[in-house]
Protein backbone atom coordinates (compact mmCIF):
# COMPACT_ATOMS: atom_id res chain seq x y z
CA UNK A 1 0.00 0.00 0.00
CA UNK A 2 1.21 3.51 -0.79
CA UNK A 3 2.14 5.38 2.39
CA UNK A 4 -0.25 8.10 3.48
CA UNK A 5 -3.35 6.69 1.89
CA UNK A 6 -6.14 6.36 4.47
CA UNK A 7 -3.59 7.15 7.19
CA UNK A 8 -3.38 10.72 5.84
CA UNK A 9 -6.97 11.41 6.94
CA UNK A 10 -5.91 11.17 10.59
CA UNK A 11 -2.44 12.64 10.20
CA UNK A 12 -3.23 16.06 11.66
CA UNK A 13 -4.96 14.57 14.69
CA UNK A 14 -2.03 12.24 15.34
CA UNK A 15 0.41 15.13 15.22
CA UNK A 16 -1.68 17.93 16.72
CA UNK A 17 0.95 18.18 19.47
CA UNK A 18 3.79 18.69 16.99
CA UNK A 19 5.44 22.11 17.25
CA UNK A 20 5.29 23.21 13.60
CA UNK A 21 5.79 26.86 14.57
CA UNK A 22 8.97 26.05 16.50
CA UNK A 23 10.27 23.92 13.63
CA UNK A 24 9.70 26.76 11.16
CA UNK A 25 11.48 29.11 13.59
CA UNK A 26 14.45 26.75 13.37
CA UNK A 27 14.33 26.75 9.56
CA UNK A 28 14.26 30.55 9.51
CA UNK A 29 17.29 30.69 11.80
CA UNK A 30 19.11 28.47 9.31
CA UNK A 31 18.06 30.79 6.48
CA UNK A 32 19.46 33.76 8.38
CA UNK A 33 22.77 32.07 9.14
CA UNK A 34 23.49 30.29 5.88
CA UNK A 35 21.59 31.87 2.97
CA UNK A 36 23.67 34.45 1.03
CA UNK A 37 20.46 36.20 -0.09
CA UNK A 38 17.08 36.71 1.60
CA UNK A 39 14.84 33.68 1.07
CA UNK A 40 11.55 34.51 -0.61
CA UNK A 41 10.52 31.36 -2.49
CA UNK A 42 10.51 27.87 -0.97
CA UNK A 43 10.03 24.41 -2.46
CA UNK A 44 8.49 22.18 0.22
CA UNK A 45 9.22 18.56 -0.74
CA UNK A 46 6.90 16.03 0.88
CA UNK A 47 4.68 18.81 2.21
CA UNK A 48 2.05 16.34 3.45
CA UNK A 49 -1.03 18.10 4.79
CA UNK A 50 0.72 21.45 4.54
CA UNK A 51 1.42 22.28 8.18
CA UNK A 52 4.91 23.71 7.63
CA UNK A 53 3.84 25.39 4.38
CA UNK A 54 0.97 27.12 6.17
CA UNK A 55 3.26 28.56 8.84
CA UNK A 56 5.82 29.71 6.27
CA UNK A 57 3.10 31.09 3.99
CA UNK A 58 1.67 33.15 6.85
CA UNK A 59 5.16 34.60 7.35
CA UNK A 60 5.26 35.93 3.81
CA UNK A 61 7.16 33.24 1.93
CA UNK A 62 5.95 32.04 -1.46
CA UNK A 63 5.69 28.27 -0.95
CA UNK A 64 5.22 25.49 -3.49
CA UNK A 65 4.42 22.17 -1.83
CA UNK A 66 4.72 18.78 -3.51
CA UNK A 67 3.66 15.39 -2.22
CA UNK A 68 2.99 11.97 -3.71
CA UNK A 69 -0.22 11.54 -1.67
CA UNK A 70 -3.34 13.02 -3.32
CA UNK A 71 -5.23 12.78 -0.02
CA UNK A 72 -2.57 14.77 1.82
CA UNK A 73 -2.45 17.41 -0.91
CA UNK A 74 -6.23 17.80 -0.85
CA UNK A 75 -6.16 18.30 2.91
CA UNK A 76 -3.42 20.90 2.49
CA UNK A 77 -5.45 22.76 -0.13
CA UNK A 78 -8.57 22.72 2.06
CA UNK A 79 -6.68 24.15 5.03
CA UNK A 80 -5.03 26.84 2.91
CA UNK A 81 -8.42 27.99 1.63
CA UNK A 82 -9.95 28.03 5.11
CA UNK A 83 -7.05 30.01 6.55
CA UNK A 84 -6.64 32.32 3.57
CA UNK A 85 -3.01 31.32 2.99
CA UNK A 86 -1.83 31.31 -0.60
CA UNK A 87 0.51 28.45 -1.41
CA UNK A 88 0.66 26.18 -4.43
CA UNK A 89 0.37 22.40 -4.17
CA UNK A 90 1.26 19.73 -6.70
CA UNK A 91 0.77 15.95 -6.57
CA UNK A 92 4.05 14.51 -7.78
CA UNK A 93 7.00 12.35 -6.78
CA UNK A 94 10.19 14.29 -6.06
CA UNK A 95 12.10 11.83 -8.25
CA UNK A 96 10.01 12.97 -11.22
CA UNK A 97 9.82 16.66 -10.31
CA UNK A 98 9.83 18.99 -13.32
CA UNK A 99 8.88 22.63 -12.74
CA UNK A 100 9.83 25.51 -14.96
CA UNK A 101 11.22 27.58 -12.12
CA UNK A 102 13.87 27.76 -9.43
CA UNK A 103 13.60 28.51 -5.74
CA UNK A 104 15.62 30.33 -3.10
CA UNK A 105 15.46 27.30 -0.80
CA UNK A 106 14.11 23.78 -0.57
CA UNK A 107 12.93 22.10 2.62
CA UNK A 108 11.98 18.46 3.24
CA UNK A 109 10.58 18.21 6.74
CA UNK A 110 9.74 15.32 9.07
CA UNK A 111 11.90 12.51 7.66
CA UNK A 112 10.72 12.91 4.05
CA UNK A 113 14.13 11.88 2.68
CA UNK A 114 13.95 8.64 4.67
CA UNK A 115 11.16 7.43 2.37
CA UNK A 116 13.66 7.11 -0.48
CA UNK A 117 14.55 3.47 0.00
CA UNK A 118 17.16 2.73 -2.69
CA UNK A 119 20.44 4.40 -3.59
CA UNK A 120 19.03 5.33 -6.99
CA UNK A 121 15.94 6.84 -5.36
CA UNK A 122 18.17 9.18 -3.35
CA UNK A 123 20.25 10.09 -6.38
CA UNK A 124 17.19 10.86 -8.51
CA UNK A 125 15.54 12.95 -5.80
CA UNK A 126 18.66 14.99 -5.09
CA UNK A 127 19.30 15.59 -8.79
CA UNK A 128 15.76 16.87 -9.29
CA UNK A 129 15.92 19.10 -6.23
CA UNK A 130 19.25 20.54 -7.41
CA UNK A 131 17.73 21.38 -10.82
CA UNK A 132 15.19 23.60 -9.09
CA UNK A 133 17.71 25.63 -7.10
CA UNK A 134 20.04 28.43 -8.17
CA UNK A 135 23.66 28.26 -7.08
CA UNK A 136 23.86 29.35 -3.45
CA UNK A 137 20.30 28.25 -2.61
CA UNK A 138 19.81 26.14 0.51
CA UNK A 139 18.47 22.62 0.87
CA UNK A 140 17.38 21.83 4.46
CA UNK A 141 16.02 18.51 5.67
CA UNK A 142 15.83 16.34 8.75
CA UNK A 143 16.25 12.57 8.76
CA UNK A 144 16.76 9.47 10.86
CA UNK A 145 20.41 9.21 11.86
CA UNK A 146 21.66 5.68 11.23
CA UNK A 147 24.20 5.96 14.05
CA UNK A 148 21.39 6.30 16.59
CA UNK A 149 19.06 3.81 14.90
CA UNK A 150 21.67 1.05 15.14
CA UNK A 151 22.55 1.90 18.73
CA UNK A 152 19.04 2.37 20.13
CA UNK A 153 17.13 0.06 17.74
CA UNK A 154 13.50 0.76 16.77
CA UNK A 155 10.87 -0.60 19.14
CA UNK A 156 7.11 -1.09 19.24
CA UNK A 157 5.35 2.17 20.06
CA UNK A 158 1.74 2.99 20.90
CA UNK A 159 0.27 6.46 20.63
CA UNK A 160 -3.18 7.44 21.90
CA UNK A 161 -4.81 10.73 20.94
CA UNK A 162 -8.13 12.08 22.22
CA UNK A 163 -9.90 14.88 20.36
CA UNK A 164 -13.50 15.60 21.34
CA UNK A 165 -15.37 12.29 21.12
CA UNK A 166 -12.77 10.75 18.80
CA UNK A 167 -10.05 8.47 20.15
CA UNK A 168 -7.16 7.38 17.94
CA UNK A 169 -4.85 4.54 18.85
CA UNK A 170 -1.83 3.94 16.64
CA UNK A 171 0.40 0.90 17.04
CA UNK A 172 3.76 1.03 15.24
CA UNK A 173 5.66 -2.26 14.90
CA UNK A 174 9.11 -1.99 13.29
CA UNK A 175 10.98 -4.59 11.24
CA UNK A 176 14.68 -3.73 10.99
CA UNK A 177 16.73 -4.64 7.90
CA UNK A 178 20.15 -3.45 9.02
CA UNK A 179 22.05 -4.62 5.93
CA UNK A 180 19.91 -2.46 3.63
CA UNK A 181 19.60 0.43 6.11
CA UNK A 182 15.82 0.00 6.15
CA UNK A 183 13.15 -0.08 8.82
CA UNK A 184 9.67 -1.19 7.81
CA UNK A 185 7.16 0.35 10.19
CA UNK A 186 3.83 -1.46 10.23
CA UNK A 187 1.10 0.88 11.42
CA UNK A 188 -2.29 -0.14 12.73
CA UNK A 189 -4.60 2.78 13.36
CA UNK A 190 -7.91 2.39 15.21
CA UNK A 191 -10.38 5.28 15.35
CA UNK A 192 -13.32 5.10 17.73
CA UNK A 193 -16.16 7.32 18.84
CA UNK A 194 -17.74 6.44 22.13
CA UNK A 195 -17.81 2.65 22.32
CA UNK A 196 -17.81 2.17 18.53
CA UNK A 197 -14.84 1.58 16.27
CA UNK A 198 -15.43 3.74 13.19
CA UNK A 199 -12.26 3.05 11.22
CA UNK A 200 -9.29 0.70 11.12
CA UNK A 201 -6.31 1.29 8.85
CA UNK A 202 -3.17 -0.72 8.27
CA UNK A 203 -0.22 0.77 6.40
CA UNK A 204 3.45 -0.05 6.14
CA UNK A 205 6.02 2.72 5.74
CA UNK A 206 9.57 1.72 4.75
CA UNK A 207 12.18 4.14 6.09
CA UNK A 208 15.78 4.35 4.89
CA UNK A 209 17.92 5.56 7.78
CA UNK A 210 20.93 7.59 6.71
CA UNK A 211 24.46 7.80 8.07
CA UNK A 212 26.21 11.18 8.18
CA UNK A 213 29.07 10.31 5.84
CA UNK A 214 26.79 8.81 3.17
CA UNK A 215 24.58 11.89 3.36
CA UNK A 216 27.62 14.06 2.66
CA UNK A 217 28.66 11.84 -0.25
CA UNK A 218 25.21 11.75 -1.88
CA UNK A 219 24.87 15.51 -1.60
CA UNK A 220 28.34 16.21 -2.97
CA UNK A 221 27.68 13.93 -5.94
CA UNK A 222 24.44 15.81 -6.64
CA UNK A 223 25.76 19.35 -6.76
CA UNK A 224 25.62 20.37 -3.10
CA UNK A 225 28.08 21.18 -0.36
CA UNK A 226 27.15 20.37 3.22
CA UNK A 227 27.29 23.41 5.48
CA UNK A 228 26.29 21.79 8.75
CA UNK A 229 24.73 18.72 10.32
CA UNK A 230 23.19 19.12 13.76
CA UNK A 231 20.51 17.69 16.03
CA UNK A 232 17.12 18.81 14.72
CA UNK A 233 16.26 22.23 16.20
CA UNK A 234 19.69 22.49 17.91
CA UNK A 235 21.75 24.53 15.47
CA UNK A 236 24.90 24.50 17.60
CA UNK A 237 24.64 20.88 18.74
CA UNK A 238 26.71 17.88 17.66
CA UNK A 239 25.47 14.82 15.78
CA UNK A 240 26.48 11.53 17.40
CA UNK A 241 25.03 8.09 18.11
CA UNK A 242 22.59 9.57 20.64
CA UNK A 243 20.86 11.88 18.15
CA UNK A 244 18.04 10.07 16.33
CA UNK A 245 16.78 13.03 14.30
CA UNK A 246 19.44 15.11 12.59
CA UNK A 247 19.14 18.22 10.46
CA UNK A 248 21.22 18.74 7.33
CA UNK A 249 21.90 22.08 5.68
CA UNK A 250 23.39 22.00 2.20
CA UNK A 251 24.04 24.65 -0.43
CA UNK A 252 23.71 24.26 -4.18
CA UNK A 253 27.03 24.77 -5.97
CA UNK A 254 27.98 25.26 -9.60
Amino acid sequence: MTPFGGYARYYDLLYMDKDYVGECDFVERLFERFSPEPVKTILDVGCGTGQHALVLGRRGYSVTGIDVSPIAIQLACDKARREGVDFRTIVTDVRDLILEERFDACVAMFAVMNYLERNEDLRKALRQIRKHLDAGALFIFDCWNGLAVMRQLPSVRVKRVVHGDTVLVRIAEPELDALRHLCKVNYRLIASQGSHIVDEIEESHVMRFLFPQEVIQYLQNSGFEVLTMCPFREMNGKVDENVWNMAVVARAVE
